[in-house]
C-alpha cells in the first residue's frame, strides 16, 4: 500500500498550509506602485486619443459638443477592434494593466479577442455566442448599477421623477 502511495504522487506530505507557502514563496511579487502608474498612464492616454477625435468632430465636422459624444465612441470601438485583430492591443494591456480595462475600448478589446478566439466555431455558435458570453455580464452588471444609480439620482433629484415640486 505504502509503494502505491508513493507511485500515484500521495505521500509526499505536505500539508495544504505547508504547501501555501511554498506556492506564496515561488510567486513573483507585484510592484503596486508601478502597475498603477502604468494604467494611469495608458488609460488616460486611452481618454486622451478619444477626447482628440471628440475635438476632430466638433472641429472638422461641425458636430456640437452633445452630438460628438456616439461617433467617438464608435471611432474609439472601432480602434481598438482594430488594435485586437492585430495583437498590438493585448500587448498594450499585458504592459498597462487595468488602464486598457476601464475605458469602452477594454469592453470592445474583449469582444473582439473572444470572436477571434472562437471563430473556428463558426459565425452564429463560434463567435455570436462565445463573444457575448464575456458581454453578458458585463452589461447586465452596467445596467443594474445605471438603475440603482438613477434610483438614488431620482432621491435626491425629485423634480426629474415629476414629483417633489
Amino acid at each position: 500500500m505504502a509503494q502505491k502511495k508513493k507511485k500515484s504522487g500521495q505521500g509526499i506530505g505536505l500539508s495544504p498550509q505547508e504547501y501555501q507557502q511554498i506556492a506564496k514563496q515561488a510567486e513573483p511579487k507585484r510592484n503596486v506602485l508601478m502597475n498603477g502608474i502604468r494604467a494611469y498612464l495608458v488609460g488616460g492616454l486611452i481618454c486622451a486619443i478619444g477626447q482628440l477625435v471628440q475635438t476632430g468632430f466638433i472641429e472638422w465636422f461641425g458636430f456640437e459638443k452633445k452630438e460628438a459624444g456616439n461617433p467617438t465612441v464608435a471611432v474609439m470601438i472601432l480602434l481598438s477592434t482594430i488594435l485586437t485583430g492585430l495583437g498590438v492591443y493585448d500587448k498594450i494591456a499585458q504592459w498597462a494593466g487595468a488602464g486598457t480595462s476601464v475605458p469602452v475600448t477594454g469592453f470592445a478589446n474583449s469582444m473582439a479577442s473572444s470572436a477571434i478566439e472562437h471563430r473556428s466555431e463558426g459565425f452564429v455558435l463560434g463567435v455570436g455566442g462565445k463573444m457575448f458570453k464575456i458581454a453578458g455580464p458585463v452589461i447586465v452588471c452596467g445596467t443594474v448599477a445605471a438603475f440603482f444609480v438613477a434610483i438614488v439620482y431620482m432621491i435626491f433629484h425629485p423634480e426629474l421623477a415629476g414629483g417633489g415640486k
